[in-house]
């Protein structure tokens, strides 16, 4: 892709609707929207002004009124000159004006290439224009808000004074072996490691956060088993609010999955009802209950629902145990409104009613605490939901902690600097690249090298 190339594209979700938006952005976004609109005379392109025009044919036939928005650069979108060409939602009319543009010098954008343009630009770093893709593809409010504060700068924030913090070290070293002439003491490894153990503590507590960011970006599955008439599906119905699934007092009325989409504090949940699971049944319950238990397999966390009414019965304690050999599990007490006889031997056990609503919103609390527990988290804007974030902050932490281990051994500053660059690399996956004269500047900016 040329940057220098001036690029168009629909921005606009595919399909009829009111309005739809053909983007041009590049040094010849204003000279190709003047060669395929048409603008009463005495005007003139303005920044962040919207001019009124036409779209016509290259025969002079007029096909839409529409509306042109100049963003002038440094501070559009890509840090280049765009426009912004409002049309009627036509399908028809979005693809002339792109081929139009195209005609008159632009180029038909690639995927994302609005983006990465503001990226390359300066104006986002990567982790903003990860969550750009994110707000896009938001389910959810929570979602969408989370996404929103991420495209601000709150993953950059977190990470920034770690990042300022590494480089002080690495400066730290580096001054002290390539300026070693001019008396700056070289650090001892006590003051190496009170001055990392905080980054590396910093690192690994913004990685750890991903097991709830991930459930934010990527949602949970969520499987509902136990014995048959137990409450499975009334607890499916409350826990959706609808009455999505068939409740009746016959063994093996769910003879087959029933799912469902709903959210829990905003994260996505795929719900799934499965069959009573029992012994000596006819073919089709059989073949529900195999699914049942590829459903249960397959979950994120399982809903084992047991009759706390009264004590359970060994096929209860045969499943609860199943399914906690199988992962993340949590014991639903359901009929708790008609005693609490079995709590004694599932002490564990969350005590609901699916048919009053007593201890549903504490169970939808517990579903997400199982998942992802929140200790010191902050859920509004302390977490990471990018698994490649993740996964380079992991870097950077274990390139830490061989380098705690090296000082501890008395390896010499040279090696330790492998290490620390180790984890600035992986830093810099996240955040963006470091050049040497930052180092520079920073060595030069803490000590008085020269005086």
């Amino acid at each position: 892709m040329n940057s220098d190339d001036s690029i168009v594209a629909i921005s606009t979700p595919p399909g009829r609707g009111g309005l739809g938006v053909v983007r041009l952005s590049g040094p010849g976004a204003r000279e190709i929207a003047d060669s395929i609109l048409r603008f009463p005379p005495g005007g003139a392109w303005q920044p962040w002004r919207a001019r009124l025009g036409e779209l016509a044919d290259e025969s002079g036939h007029v096909i839409d009124q529409v509306v042109a928005t100049f963003f002038e650069k440094p501070k559009s979108y890509t840090a280049e000159d765009m426009v912004e060409i409002s049309c009627h939602g036509s399908p028809v009319i979005l693809r002339y004006a792109v081929e139009r543009a195209i005609g008159a010098g632009g180029r038909l954008a690639e995927p994302g290439e609005f983006t990465l343009r503001a990226f390359l630009n300066g104006r986002l770093d990567l982790p903003q224009a990860e969550a750009v893709r994110d707000l896009i593809e938001a389910s959810t409010l929570y979602q969408a808000r989370v996404a929103a504060q991420q495209a601000g700068g709150s993953v950059s924030r977190r990470i920034a004074p770690l990042k300022g913090q590494l480089l002080d070290l690495i400066a730290l070293l580096e001054a002290g072996i390539d300026f070693a002439e001019d008396d700056i003491g070289i650090a001892g490894a006590e003051e190496i490691l009170g001055r990392m153990r905080p980054i590396q503590d910093g690192i690994t507590a913004l990685a750890e956060s991903f097991r709830y960011g991930g459930l934010v970006r990527s949602g949970l599955a969520l499987t509902i088993a136990g014995r048959p008439n137990v409450g499975k599906s009334s607890l499916f119905n409350a826990l959706l609010r609808q009455d999505r699934a068939i409740v009746t007092e016959i063994p093996g009325a769910t003879r087959d999955m029933v799912s469902e989409s709903f959210s829990i504090g905003g994260i996505p949940v795929r719900l799934c009802d499965t069959a009573g699971i029992r012994e000596n049944v006819e073919k089709v319950e059989s073949l529900g209950i195999e699914r049942s238990f590829q459903a249960m397999a397959d979950a994120d966390l399982r809903l084992m629902v047991i009759d706390i009414s009264a004590p359970p019965a060994g096929r209860d304690l045969e499943l609860i145990a199943q399914a906690e050999s199988q992962g993340l599990s949590v014991v639903v007490g359901n009929k708790c409104d008609l005693g609490r006889a079995g709590l004694g031997a599932c002490p564990g056990a969350v005590p609901v009613s699916a048919l009053t609503g007593e201890g549903i919103d504490r169970l939808r609390e517990i579903v997400v605490d199982a998942v992802a527990p929140s200790g010191g988290l902050d859920r509004e804007t302390g977490f990471i939901t990018s698994l490649r974030q993740e996964r380079s902050l992991r870097d950077a932490a274990a390139a830490l902690e061989k380098c705690g281990e090296a000082v501890e051994s008395g390896i010499p500053h040279e090696m330790l600097l492998l290490d620390l660059y180790a984890a600035l690399t992986a830093v810099d996956a996240i955040t963006g690249g470091t050049t040497a004269d930052e180092i520079l500047n920073r060595i030069f900016a803490g000590f008085c090298i020269g005086k």
